[in-house]
C-alpha cells in the first residue's frame, strides 16, 4: 500500500520555469489573484444532491467587492477558454465560489453559468506551486490529454477536467452490466504506466476521473489525473504506481481477473511507444521544460536519494544514481522509454 507525506511543501515557480511559461503563453497578467479571494466575509458548507457534506464551503463577499470579483473572474474565464475574447462574457455570470478547506493548497472553485441556456462550467484558482505546474505541463505533452492553465505571480488558474470521479466510478459503475472490463483494465494499465514514467504520484481514486465514451458497438474509457501536487515529490517508487493504492483495489482486481501477463505487457509497450512518440513531437519544448525542472528545487534531498536508488534497482541501471534532482530523474525515466528497454511492473512488482 502506498502512503504519502501528510503535508507537501509548496515550491515557488522559479525564474527559469517562468521564462518557459511566458514562451508558452502560460504566464499572463491576470485581473485577480488568489489572495483576493481570501477576503470573503463568511461561508456555508456545500452539500451534494443527497445532502452530504462535500468538504467544500461556498464563500460570500462584501457587496462592495462582489462586483469587482465577479467581473474579474469572468474575465479570467474568457482568458482561459477564449484566448481573452471578452465578448464571451456577455451572457455569463458567476453563480458560486467554493473553497476546499481540507486541500493542501486550499483551492477556490468558480462556477460560471450561461444565463441563456443555464449551461455551467468550472475553473479553479490555486496557489502557484512549481510541482503542480510541472505536472500540468508534463500532462499536456506526454499524455493523450490537453491541459489549459494560466499563471501569474503566485496564482494558478486551471480548467476543470470533466469526468466521473474515480471513487464514484468504483462505487457506481463497476457492477454495470454494460461495463467493458477488458477495456477498463487496459486503460488502467496504461494510466499506471503514464504515471510511473513521468513520476506523477498520489493517483488514488480521489485524484483521477474516468471519461466514459460510447463507441459504435461498445464503450471506451479514459482515466485522467486531476491532481498534480505530487508531481515528482515523494521518495518511494510505489507512490508513482496507482496499482499500489488501496482505494484502487477494485480496479486492480478486475484487471487480475480478465488480463493475462502477456496482455499487460502488450498494453505497457503500447503506452511506452505512444509516450515516445509524444516526446518526439514536442521534443524542443519538453527538453526546455525538463532543463528547468532539472535545475529546480521541488523535493527534499532525502526523497531524491531514496527514489533514485529505487529506480536504479527497478531498471537495473546505475545511471539513476547520479541524478541530483527530481527533474533529472524524470529525464532519465523518459530516456528509458526512448531506448525502448522494457521493465514491467504490473500487476506484481518487487
Amino acid at each position: 500500500m502506498a502512503l504519502i507525506s501528510k503535508k507537501k511543501n509548496i515550491y515557488p515557480v522559479s525564474q527559469r520555469l517562468r521564462q518557459y511559461l511566458k514562451r508558452q503563453q502560460r504566464e499572463v497578467k491576470l485581473p485577480i489573484q488568489y489572495r483576493d479571494l481570501l477576503r470573503y466575509e463568511n461561508s456555508i458548507a456545500l452539500l451534494d444532491k443527497k445532502q452530504n457534506d462535500t468538504l467544500w464551503e461556498t464563500v460570500f463577499y462584501a457587496q462592495h467587492e462582489m462586483e469587482y470579483i465577479h467581473y474579474s473572474l469572468k474575465k479570467v474565464y474568457a482568458m482561459l477558454k477564449a484566448d481573452g475574447d471578452l465578448s464571451v462574457m456577455e451572457h455569463l455570470y458567476v453563480d458560486r465560489i467554493d473553497l476546499c478547506v481540507y486541500g493542501n493548497t486550499q483551492p477556490f472553485r468558480v462556477r460560471v453559468v450561461n444565463r441563456i441556456n443555464d449551461n455551467f462550467d468550472y475553473f479553479y484558482l490555486k496557489k502557484a506551486d512549481a510541482s503542480r505546474v510541472y505536472g500540468l505541463e508534463l500532462e499536456h505533452w506526454l499524455s493523450p490529454n490537453r491541459i489549459s492553465y494560466l499563471v501569474d505571480n503566485d496564482t494558478l488558474i486551471e480548467q476543470h477536467i470533466i469526468g466521473v470521479p474515480g471513487d464514484q466510478f468504483i462505487r457506481q459503475y463497476l457492477e454495470d452490466v454494460n461495463l467493458n472490463k477488458i477495456r477498463l483494465s487496459k486503460e488502467f494499465v496504461k494510466f499506471n504506466e503514464r504515471c510511473f514514467i513521468r513520476l506523477l504520484g498520489d493517483m488514488h481514486a480521489n485524484n483521477f476521473v474516468v471519461n466514459i465514451t460510447p463507441d459504435f458497438d461498445d464503450v471506451d474509457y479514459r482515466i485522467r489525473a486531476i491532481d498534480f501536487d505530487q508531481q515528482s515529490y515523494e521518495g518511494r517508487k510505489s507512490i508513482y504506481l496507482p496499482q499500489y493504492f488501496k482505494e484502487n483495489n477494485p480496479l486492480i482486481q478486475i484487471g487480475l481477473d480478465c488480463l493475462t501477463i502477456e496482455t499487460v505487457k502488450q498494453y505497457q509497450k503500447e503506452e511506452r511507444s505512444l509516450i515516445a512518440r509524444r516526446y518526439k513531437l514536442g521534443k524542443k519544448f519538453i527538453k526546455e521544460l525538463l532543463k528547468a525542472m532539472s535545475e529546480d528545487d521541488i523535493s527534499k534531498p532525502e526523497y531524491i536519494a531514496t527514489l533514485r536508488a529505487e529506480l536504479a534497482k527497478h531498471y537495473s541501471d546505475d545511471g539513476f544514481l547520479i541524478c541530483e534532482t527530481m527533474g533529472a530523474l524524470v529525464q532519465k525515466s523518459l530516456n528509458k522509454v526512448l531506448e525502448q528497454k522494457q521493465t514491467y511492473h504490473f500487476p506484481i512488482s518487487d
